[in-house]
């Protein structure tokens, strides 16, 4: 039996993400990071495996302990439009992501997966794909940090809780990327949040 532990649990894909954890019969308990409490109605646990712990993310290495687990999940993410400026939008995709690899390591867990996106670049002249991949080239670099891999979607189809005009488009648009992208482009098709959360998994060790 595994455990694992999920940072970004009530976003798009940490939602899905870890409604599959909790029907996989290979965990037997689920750990979700939190802002504020769950509601009950957002997951299905009736194996009572979930553990949701409210933390401050400004101070998240004061809760190493809860990355003694086999598996840890960083769906963490938000928008420039939401974080408000740009220093705020890399405090929480690079700061707090890296700071979560960080902790991984130090309570040498298994394995570390977490949320990139098509696209990035370290040296890219957009803002977004810069941060992203800046934070890659600085997990990777990371020693003694084994086992950890990087997924990366393009944009996400299903409902948010807040609007986003690209995601919205994609979402009515689908089945004409779908048919247009191929080869080469096929990455930049918009995907679900299910085939996410799968690919995920699919990176851990077992």
């Amino acid at each position: 039996m595994k455990s694992a532990m999920v940072l970004g649990a009530t976003g798009l894909v940490g939602r899905t993400l870890v409604n599959m954890l909790l029907q996989d019969r290979r965990y037997n308990e689920v750990t979700c990071l939190v802002r504020k409490p769950l509601s009950s109605q957002m997951f299905y646990d009736p194996h009572n495996r979930l553990k949701p712990v409210v933390i401050d993310f400004e101070n998240l290495q004061d809760y190493q302990g809860y990355f003694s687990v086999n598996h840890v999940y960083c769906c963490l993410g938000t928008t420039l439009k939401k974080a408000g400026s740009k220093k705020a939008f890399r405090r929480v995709d690079f700061e707090y992501v890296h700071v979560a690899a960080q902790l991984t390591r130090a309570q040498r867990a298994d394995s570390f997966v977490w949320i990139s996106s098509v696209g990035a670049d370290a040296k890219s002249s957009n803002f977004y794909l810069r941060v992203k991949g800046e934070l890659e080239n600085a997990i990777m670099r990371m020693p003694q940090l084994p086992n950890a891999s990087a997924v990366r979607p393009s944009l996400l189809l299903g409902d948010r809780d807040e609007p986003r005009l690209l995601e919205d488009v994609a979402q009515k648009t689908a089945p004409i990327w779908q048919s247009i992208m191929k080869g080469p482009f096929k990455k930049y098709r918009p995907v679900a949040p299910i085939d996410v959360a799968r690919n995920m998994m699919s990176l851990q060790k077992w």
